[in-house]
């Protein structure tokens, strides 16, 4: 895979926007640790490599366990993930797949019982952004930082 372009260097106002505002976003108040898995839980529905190598070794990094994050494609079928979290989790499908599914009413009523309708704003917002990230990566064709040579390469 090539890049694309480099959309900082094109357009580096328009990137510091985004950044200035996923910043902002993140610090509305949601748990850092709920915040990593929408960031790899919606990037796992886009398949961004890129936005999946950063993220997970973000969450690593404020100690996201391995099983969590390995599991976190299976998350139905795992008991590791707390009621919030499953309800979140949801939500992100709903929105990241929202031509698919178009956002159904369960899996909003899902999220009652464990956010208030102010973080309920604040979750829609971060899954926005991380999908607006998956797309900036995936359109360009960012390449994640590779510290190993594989065969594959």
């Amino acid at each position: 895979m090539k890049p694309r372009m480099d959309a900082y260097a094109v357009a580096p106002g328009a990137v510091t926007l985004m950044v200035e505002f996923s910043k902002k976003v993140e610090a509305l108040g949601l748990e850092p640790s709920l915040l990593e898995l929408i960031k790899i839980r919606s990037s796992q529905l886009n398949g961004c490599a890129y936005c999946l190598h950063m993220h997970t070794r973000d969450a690593r990094a404020q100690g996201e366990t391995e099983e969590r994050i390995y599991l976190l494609d299976g998350w139905r079928e795992s008991p590791l993930y707390t009621g919030r979290e499953r309800a979140a989790l949801g939500w992100i499908e709903a929105l990241t797949l929202i031509s698919q599914t178009h956002a159904p009413d369960e899996d909003y009523a899902a999220l009652k019982p464990h956010f208030t309708e102010e973080e309920i704003v604040k979750l829609t917002l971060m899954i926005g952004v991380i999908n607006s990230w998956n797309r900036f990566a995936i359109g360009f064709r960012a390449i994640h930082p590779v510290t190993a040579r594989s065969d594959a390469a």
